[in-house]
């Protein structure tokens, strides 16, 4: 039986949901496995808490990726357990057809979409989801793996813009259970005779988080574990936010905003050459992002171009993301990139100058 010292009491439930109790209402992402079904029981015994007239409006969202021939019933066990809990409930469901590969990525980024619909139909801002301590460390673990920066080994947030949202439509992604560890959300459920389901993709070594979930236990008998490696994120995310304000500082000296959206974005040289690296790159890679057209600056590629300005004796001109950079005797631009032309065009004029 799982002790007291296991279970999330009561007790836990206002520093939990702190600040939560001001919105009109919030989705909750519930696929029905452990830790999705422990935030919406907390979340319930939460709002049941709370001495408002008109407390927070829950509803739970599951998405049914139509992966797995059990997802349905494991979307209507969900549905049976909220109203139970006085919660309303939602289905959704990924249509279309779905990658042969990069499977998880793309199902994750269907998931977020129609999250984002969802919450948008229901008048609300805020979804919450049920990343745990563990989730950080195998966040920390696979980032490392592929070689991501400071910001990357940052982990998860506690509070994030979720994927695609920005401008005046925002929503926001809460991760009330960061800080906890998946042992409890399971205690927590079989003290409450609270049943769940078990997704076996989630031990599928054909996953890169799968094979990594495997090596946990061998890390942390060797000191590196979840709780170690949350506090390595949290400790990159605060180097993070120490940067960011250097990067800020950094971008009202040299090129004080509003940048114009196709650019010339432009530093003197010297000035340029004079910042930190780590604060040189990523205040290029935001005047690329800014100004070009062919999405997310990729970190390798931005390293490779600050290194050939930073030893280039004279011009240089180069182009990245759909970003001009153009390196002249006394200052540094960065703007849109022309217009490619087309296949067909230049086919066509190949073929004129080989007749």
């Amino acid at each position: 039986m799982p002790t007291a010292d296991q279970t999330v009491g009561d007790d836990e439930l206002d520093a939990l949901f702190r600040g939560l109790d001001n919105l009109p209402g919030f989705v909750i992402a519930v696929s029905g496995g452990p830790d999705s079904t422990a935030l919406l029981l907390l979340a319930a015994r939460w709002a049941k808490r709370l001495k408002k007239k008109k407390p927070p409006r829950l509803l739970a969202v599951t998405i049914d990726h139509g992966l797995r021939r059990e997802a349905a019933a494991e979307a209507a066990a969900v549905k049976r357990l909220a109203r139970q809990l006085g919660v309303a409930h939602r289905t959704l469901r990924w249509c279309g057809a779905k990658p042969l590969s990069g499977l998880q990525e793309a199902a994750r980024i269907a998931r977020y979409r129609l999250l984002a619909q969802e919450v948008a139909r229901a008048g609300l801002a805020h979804v919450l989801t049920a990343h745990t301590l563990d989730d950080q460390a195998e966040t920390v673990l696979f980032r490392l793996a592929r070689g991501s920066g400071l910001g990357g080994l940052a982990g998860m947030a506690p509070v994030a813009l979720i994927p695609g949202s920005g401008g005046d439509d925002r929503i926001f992604l809460l991760r009330p259970l960061l800080h906890l560890p998946k042992s409890r959300l399971i205690a927590t459920l079989r003290a409450a005779g609270i049943s769940y389901s078990d997704d076996p993709s989630n031990r599928d070594p054909r996953f890169t988080r799968a094979r990594l979930r495997e090596l946990m236990p061998a890390l942390a008998r060797e000191g590196l574990d979840a709780q170690g490696l949350a506090r390595l994120a949290a400790r990159m995310r605060r180097a993070e936010a120490a940067l960011e304000f250097a990067v800020g500082a950094a971008r009202a000296a040299l090129a004080p905003p509003p940048w114009p959206s196709r650019g010339p974005i432009v530093f003197e040289r010297a000035g340029f050459a004079a910042l930190p690296p780590e604060v040189a790159l990523r205040l290029l890679g935001g005047a690329i992002a800014h100004t070009g057209d062919e999405g997310p600056v990729e970190l390798g590629k931005l390293e490779a171009l600050y290194e050939a300005l930073r030893q280039a004796p004279g011009r240089l001109r180069r182009t990245l993301a759909g970003a001009v950079v153009t390196l002249g005797d006394d200052r540094l631009a960065v703007e849109r990139a022309p217009a490619r032309r087309s296949a067909a065009m230049r086919q066509s004029r190949k073929a004129r100058f080989t007749k």
